[in-house]
């Protein structure tokens, strides 16, 4: 009687152990994508199988992870440039400030933009001549196309501030 209820106490054990096993597999085949669909036969896919797409499934998320903190580890290093570029122009402005004095001497945005038009439109102009069926005939003529097109005296336009 006693090894009768020991034995069934283990079997009722080991009953349970399987089950969550079971369970287990189960879980992890709803979890990971790759393992969602059954096998072509209609088949449920092997524990094996399930094991091993969801080690291949944890690595590609293991390399997406570490891809993305690579771009914020990036991203946060340009936040970081620009905020050093934000006050080294703001102390430019404020010097420039302290210098002229009065701020009716710097020129009004009205005439840059004007200047910046003038001296864009001349070169959309010719830089319509330049042809850009493929890349090497791009890139060939671009260095050309700067260095005829993109010097002050080209535009006629001589500032002096």
């Amino acid at each position: 009687m006693y090894k009768e209820r020991r034995r069934e106490a283990h079997t009722q054990a080991e009953q349970k152990r399987r089950d969550a096993i079971k369970k287990g597999y189960d879980t992890l085949q709803s979890l990971v994508p790759t393992c969602q669909q059954s096998d072509t036969s209609g088949y449920k896919i092997s524990k094996a199988t399930v094991l091993q797409k969801s080690i291949d499934y944890i690595q590609c998320l293991l390399r997406q992870k570490k891809k993305q903190e690579d771009e914020r580890n990036d991203l946060h290093k340009e936040v970081i440039a620009l905020k050093i570029m934000q006050e080294n122009y703001e102390k430019m402005i404020k010097s420039q400030q302290t210098q002229l004095g009065v701020v009716d001497n710097r020129v009004s945005d009205e005439l840059k933009f004007h200047v910046f038009q003038t001296i864009v439109e001349q070169l959309f102009v010719t830089f319509s001549s330049i042809p850009v069926d493929n890349f090497s005939e791009l890139s060939g003529f671009v260095f050309s196309w700067l260095e005829e097109h993109c010097k002050p005296q080209v535009c006629g336009i001589y500032l002096y501030f």
